[in-house]
């Protein structure tokens, strides 16, 4: 695999690629892990912060915005892919707008949140870091930047533990998934290090445990406004 495959631009040709597959896969309930564990955890940690007002960044088809609005919270929720974008608002439950990461840390939302929530969505490397830099400038004081991703030491597998992009893979999904999004894989020291450069204070880690292994299905980070 070349290194243009490895990328934070290939990432965004493969969900473009897989926007429908993956549609029908969250609709569908067909991924075991978020429906046992993964949907839930996010979930319950975005609701223990009490927002009136969430950011959902990387959205999808926007099923996470659809059930914080059915419990009264005011969901703004970005993609950089139309195609999921289009599926969020014809489902609607939120303020959907197609906006790169680029967009959102560059301040051209022109929002200030209760909680930034990125659900699986922060798998790059340069968009990432650039996100999680500006997560300060989008929050109230009183804020949270929530963060649900692959556990570093479940997903290294047999790879050393250390930060460097990774190619993707869809075992496990249906055959109508093609070009798998590669990954840039950041220990926990670095998420932690990258959440403190930023101006933001680790609030709380949760490591939400599969029921049929036992290891964790995830990691969350919630993180706030330094004081």
């Amino acid at each position: 695999m070349t290194s243009d495959l490895l990328s934070d631009a290939e990432i965004i040709n493969a969900w473009h690629a897989n926007a429908t597959p993956w549609t029908t896969a969250v609709r569908s309930g067909d991924i075991e892990s978020r429906r046992l564990v993964t949907d839930d955890a996010i979930l319950d940690a975005v609701l223990s912060q009490s927002p009136q007002s969430v950011l959902d960044l990387g959205c999808g088809e926007g099923w996470l915005a659809r059930a914080l609005s059915f419990r009264g919270i005011r969901v703004i929720g970005i993609d950089v892919v139309p195609e999921l974008i289009e599926q969020a608002q014809s489902a609607g439950g939120g303020d959907f707008r197609v906006a790169s990461y680029e967009d959102v840390a560059e301040g051209k939302l022109g929002i200030a949140i209760d909680v930034v929530v990125c659900n699986f969505s922060l798998i790059g490397k340069e968009s990432v870091d650039g996100i999680i830099a500006s997560a300060k400038s989008m929050l109230r004081p009183a804020g949270a930047f929530i963060v649900q991703t692959l556990h570093p030491l479940i997903a290294c597998g047999d790879q050393p533990y250390a930060d460097g992009w990774r190619p993707g893979s869809w075992a496990g999904f249906s055959d109508d998934f093609v070009r798998p999004a590669p990954w840039y894989f950041r220990t926990v020291e670095t998420w932690t290090r990258l959440f403190e450069q930023s101006g933001l204070d680790m609030k709380e880690v949760r490591e939400p445990l599969h029921p049929n292994t036992g290891k964790p299905a995830s990691i969350l980070f919630i993180a706030g406004v330094a004081c």
